[in-house]
């Protein structure tokens, strides 16, 4: 697959310590694994002058006190609060200019954020989205991507997990619904 670097941008999805790192909240090994791959992708996106991308997904102590039935922290556990090591983005994924990092408050790197009128203010159509996890952050920032009318092309190699399955069911249905797969060796900047 060929892109256009000036029409494509690398979403990197939540790489941050408390996903990625053995001490950190939600460790997934998987998300470890991804590292690796992810540094590959950003570093061949920058070296075609492409855009780069980076959300962190943070929260407050009391962003779900008052939930009728959203409540992050019920599920998951108190994670990635804002200001700590958690939250951070992970030593070998900074952000350095011109790169856009934006801090989400739920799934989807769309929801209340300037992810969108960013890109579109840019020309971009095309997300190489790579990141953790498939089937939570990846998945419904890829799902959004394709409801706000971007192609997102879901890098199946960069991409953390808890479970096998878990980033089976998430690739396949993007892959049916609303998106495209691809792997990095097949990824080419025009």
């Amino acid at each position: 697959m060929t892109f256009e670097p000036d029409r494509t941008a690398v979403v990197v999805v939540d790489m941050q310590n408390g996903f990625c790192h053995p001490e950190g909240s939600l460790y997934a090994p998987a998300s470890e694994d991804a590292i690796e791959p992810c540094v590959d992708l950003v570093d061949r996106a920058r070296e075609a002058d492409a855009t780069v991308v980076y959300t962190r997904d943070v929260h407050t102590d009391e962003q779900f006190e008052d939930a009728h039935y959203y409540d992050e922290f019920e599920r998951w556990g108190e994670h990635v609060l804002e200001g700590s090591w958690d939250a951070e983005l992970i030593e070998q994924l900074q952000s350095r200019e011109p790169d856009l990092a934006i801090e989400k408050h739920t799934y989807d790197a769309f929801h209340e954020t300037q992810l969108d009128g960013w890109l579109s203010a840019r020309g971009i159509d095309d997300l190489l989205i790579c990141g953790t996890l498939a089937n939570v952050c990846v998945l419904h920032t890829a799902a959004s991507a394709g409801l706000r009318d971007y192609r997102p092309i879901l890098v199946e190699d960069a991409v953390g997990f808890i479970e096998d399955d878990h980033r089976e069911y998430a690739l396949d249905h993007a892959d049916w619904l609303f998106g495209e797969l691809t792997d990095r060796e097949s990824i080419t900047f025009a």
